[in-house]
Protein backbone atom coordinates (compact mmCIF):
# COMPACT_ATOMS: atom_id res chain seq x y z
CA UNK A 1 0.00 0.00 0.00
CA UNK A 2 1.36 3.40 -1.03
CA UNK A 3 -1.47 5.83 -0.55
CA UNK A 4 -1.96 8.81 0.96
CA UNK A 5 -1.44 9.25 4.46
CA UNK A 6 -4.12 10.21 6.39
CA UNK A 7 -4.54 13.81 7.05
CA UNK A 8 -3.59 14.58 10.71
CA UNK A 9 -6.25 16.55 12.91
CA UNK A 10 -6.91 20.00 11.43
CA UNK A 11 -7.68 21.72 15.13
CA UNK A 12 -4.51 20.92 16.52
CA UNK A 13 -5.23 18.03 18.49
CA UNK A 14 -2.43 15.67 19.57
CA UNK A 15 -1.74 12.75 17.36
CA UNK A 16 -0.06 9.71 16.85
CA UNK A 17 0.00 6.64 14.24
CA UNK A 18 -1.67 3.56 15.58
CA UNK A 19 -0.28 0.58 14.77
CA UNK A 20 -3.12 -1.69 16.53
CA UNK A 21 -6.16 -2.71 15.17
CA UNK A 22 -8.09 -2.59 18.57
CA UNK A 23 -10.79 -0.80 18.61
CA UNK A 24 -10.29 -0.63 22.63
CA UNK A 25 -7.04 1.16 22.27
CA UNK A 26 -8.42 3.95 19.42
CA UNK A 27 -11.17 4.18 21.90
CA UNK A 28 -8.64 4.88 25.12
CA UNK A 29 -6.66 7.31 23.14
CA UNK A 30 -9.13 9.10 22.26
CA UNK A 31 -10.61 9.37 25.67
CA UNK A 32 -7.25 11.16 26.74
CA UNK A 33 -7.50 13.80 23.73
CA UNK A 34 -5.25 11.95 21.36
CA UNK A 35 -6.46 11.37 17.56
CA UNK A 36 -5.48 8.51 15.67
CA UNK A 37 -4.19 7.79 12.36
CA UNK A 38 -4.10 4.24 11.51
CA UNK A 39 -0.68 2.16 10.10
CA UNK A 40 -2.44 -0.92 9.95
CA UNK A 41 -0.28 -4.16 7.90
CA UNK A 42 -0.87 -4.09 4.13
CA UNK A 43 -2.62 -7.10 3.01
CA UNK A 44 0.88 -9.00 2.03
CA UNK A 45 1.96 -8.77 6.04
CA UNK A 46 1.58 -11.50 7.81
CA UNK A 47 1.05 -9.75 11.25
CA UNK A 48 0.21 -12.44 13.21
CA UNK A 49 3.23 -13.93 12.44
CA UNK A 50 4.68 -11.84 14.72
CA UNK A 51 2.50 -13.26 17.92
CA UNK A 52 4.13 -16.56 18.69
CA UNK A 53 6.14 -17.60 21.35
CA UNK A 54 9.57 -19.21 21.22
CA UNK A 55 10.03 -22.24 23.47
CA UNK A 56 10.51 -21.96 26.76
CA UNK A 57 9.58 -18.15 26.34
CA UNK A 58 8.42 -16.32 29.62
CA UNK A 59 5.70 -14.21 29.34
CA UNK A 60 7.30 -10.89 30.63
CA UNK A 61 9.65 -11.38 27.87
CA UNK A 62 7.39 -12.21 24.50
CA UNK A 63 5.26 -9.40 25.63
CA UNK A 64 8.18 -7.43 25.25
CA UNK A 65 9.87 -8.97 22.28
CA UNK A 66 6.92 -8.96 20.16
CA UNK A 67 6.04 -5.25 20.79
CA UNK A 68 9.24 -4.28 19.85
CA UNK A 69 8.82 -6.56 16.61
CA UNK A 70 5.29 -4.98 16.06
CA UNK A 71 7.18 -1.32 16.90
CA UNK A 72 9.80 -1.60 13.90
CA UNK A 73 7.22 -3.54 11.94
CA UNK A 74 4.93 0.24 11.98
CA UNK A 75 7.97 2.17 11.52
CA UNK A 76 8.97 0.67 7.94
CA UNK A 77 5.49 0.32 7.06
CA UNK A 78 5.10 4.16 7.20
CA UNK A 79 8.97 4.89 5.43
CA UNK A 80 7.84 2.59 2.79
CA UNK A 81 4.68 3.98 2.46
CA UNK A 82 6.35 7.53 2.08
CA UNK A 83 3.98 9.08 4.97
CA UNK A 84 5.55 11.56 7.09
CA UNK A 85 7.41 11.70 10.25
CA UNK A 86 5.09 11.07 13.22
CA UNK A 87 4.95 9.59 16.69
CA UNK A 88 4.27 5.47 15.83
CA UNK A 89 2.25 3.86 18.97
CA UNK A 90 1.98 -0.06 19.59
CA UNK A 91 1.08 -1.93 22.28
CA UNK A 92 0.35 -5.96 23.13
CA UNK A 93 -1.24 -7.68 25.73
CA UNK A 94 -0.91 -11.35 26.98
CA UNK A 95 -2.26 -13.31 29.69
CA UNK A 96 -0.02 -15.34 32.12
CA UNK A 97 -1.17 -18.67 33.72
CA UNK A 98 2.21 -18.86 35.96
CA UNK A 99 4.90 -19.14 33.05
CA UNK A 100 2.48 -19.98 30.20
CA UNK A 101 1.34 -17.79 28.18
CA UNK A 102 -2.36 -17.70 26.82
CA UNK A 103 -2.73 -15.91 23.57
CA UNK A 104 -5.87 -15.61 21.55
CA UNK A 105 -7.70 -18.71 21.21
CA UNK A 106 -8.09 -20.19 18.10
CA UNK A 107 -11.99 -21.90 18.87
CA UNK A 108 -14.46 -21.72 21.02
CA UNK A 109 -12.67 -25.19 22.78
CA UNK A 110 -9.88 -23.29 22.69
CA UNK A 111 -11.50 -20.33 24.72
CA UNK A 112 -13.17 -22.63 27.00
CA UNK A 113 -9.85 -24.36 27.98
CA UNK A 114 -8.12 -20.85 28.94
CA UNK A 115 -11.52 -19.58 30.64
CA UNK A 116 -11.18 -22.98 32.87
CA UNK A 117 -7.77 -22.56 33.82
CA UNK A 118 -8.72 -18.99 34.94
CA UNK A 119 -11.50 -19.96 37.03
CA UNK A 120 -11.15 -19.29 40.43
CA UNK A 121 -7.17 -18.27 40.32
CA UNK A 122 -5.14 -15.36 39.83
CA UNK A 123 -3.62 -14.64 36.70
CA UNK A 124 -0.92 -12.29 35.31
CA UNK A 125 -1.84 -9.65 32.68
CA UNK A 126 1.19 -8.14 30.70
CA UNK A 127 0.65 -4.99 28.32
CA UNK A 128 3.93 -3.44 26.90
CA UNK A 129 3.54 -0.01 24.92
CA UNK A 130 5.96 0.66 22.95
CA UNK A 131 6.74 4.58 20.79
CA UNK A 132 8.65 5.83 17.96
CA UNK A 133 9.59 9.22 17.04
CA UNK A 134 12.45 9.71 14.14
CA UNK A 135 15.07 7.35 15.11
CA UNK A 136 14.39 6.83 19.01
CA UNK A 137 12.06 3.91 20.53
CA UNK A 138 10.59 3.55 24.14
CA UNK A 139 8.66 1.00 26.03
CA UNK A 140 7.35 0.34 29.02
CA UNK A 141 5.38 -2.61 30.33
CA UNK A 142 2.38 -2.42 32.78
CA UNK A 143 1.83 -5.97 35.17
CA UNK A 144 -1.44 -6.41 36.72
CA UNK A 145 -3.07 -9.32 38.72
CA UNK A 146 -6.70 -10.23 38.17
CA UNK A 147 -8.89 -12.65 40.61
CA UNK A 148 -11.40 -14.78 38.83
CA UNK A 149 -14.36 -16.09 40.56
CA UNK A 150 -14.95 -20.03 40.54
CA UNK A 151 -16.58 -20.06 36.86
CA UNK A 152 -19.62 -23.08 35.77
CA UNK A 153 -19.63 -24.62 32.42
CA UNK A 154 -22.75 -22.78 31.71
CA UNK A 155 -21.31 -19.78 32.54
CA UNK A 156 -18.18 -19.74 30.40
CA UNK A 157 -20.18 -21.55 27.48
CA UNK A 158 -22.68 -18.24 27.91
CA UNK A 159 -19.86 -16.06 27.64
CA UNK A 160 -18.39 -17.62 24.18
CA UNK A 161 -21.30 -17.90 23.11
CA UNK A 162 -21.53 -14.09 23.17
CA UNK A 163 -18.37 -14.00 20.44
CA UNK A 164 -16.06 -11.46 23.30
CA UNK A 165 -13.51 -13.94 23.80
CA UNK A 166 -12.25 -14.05 20.34
CA UNK A 167 -9.56 -11.37 19.49
CA UNK A 168 -8.42 -11.20 22.95
CA UNK A 169 -5.30 -12.52 25.02
CA UNK A 170 -6.54 -15.28 27.66
CA UNK A 171 -9.96 -15.18 25.63
CA UNK A 172 -11.76 -12.51 28.13
CA UNK A 173 -12.13 -8.81 27.79
CA UNK A 174 -12.30 -6.55 31.28
CA UNK A 175 -14.16 -4.60 29.74
CA UNK A 176 -16.66 -6.28 29.13
CA UNK A 177 -18.79 -8.97 30.42
CA UNK A 178 -16.04 -10.83 31.96
CA UNK A 179 -15.70 -7.76 34.04
CA UNK A 180 -18.30 -9.01 35.94
CA UNK A 181 -15.92 -12.35 37.18
CA UNK A 182 -13.07 -10.12 38.46
CA UNK A 183 -13.09 -10.84 42.36
CA UNK A 184 -10.20 -8.46 42.65
CA UNK A 185 -7.77 -6.56 40.27
CA UNK A 186 -4.06 -5.20 41.25
CA UNK A 187 -2.25 -2.96 38.77
CA UNK A 188 -4.06 -0.92 35.56
CA UNK A 189 -7.26 -1.53 34.91
CA UNK A 190 -6.59 -0.09 31.40
CA UNK A 191 -3.50 -1.92 31.36
CA UNK A 192 -5.86 -5.26 31.65
CA UNK A 193 -7.89 -3.49 28.52
CA UNK A 194 -5.06 -2.80 26.43
CA UNK A 195 -3.06 0.34 26.66
CA UNK A 196 -2.10 1.31 30.15
CA UNK A 197 -2.66 5.40 30.63
CA UNK A 198 0.37 6.28 33.32
CA UNK A 199 2.90 3.90 30.97
CA UNK A 200 1.76 5.62 28.04
CA UNK A 201 1.50 9.08 29.18
CA UNK A 202 5.11 8.72 30.28
CA UNK A 203 6.15 7.24 26.86
CA UNK A 204 4.36 10.09 25.23
CA UNK A 205 5.65 12.69 27.47
CA UNK A 206 9.51 11.44 26.65
CA UNK A 207 8.04 11.53 22.42
CA UNK A 208 7.47 15.09 22.84
CA UNK A 209 3.64 15.00 22.97
CA UNK A 210 2.08 15.92 26.47
CA UNK A 211 -1.56 14.96 27.17
CA UNK A 212 -2.13 17.26 29.94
Amino acid sequence: MTGPCPVAPPDGRPWVYLASQSPRRRQLLQQWGVACLPLLPDADEDAEALEGALPGEAPLAYVRRVTRQKLRAAQARRQRRGWPEGIVLCADTTVADGADILGKPADAADAARMLQRLSGRRHQVFTAVAVARDRREWLAVSRSVVTFKPLTPDEIASYIATGEPFGKAGAYGIQGRAGLWARRISGSYTGIMGLPAYETAELLRRAGLRLL
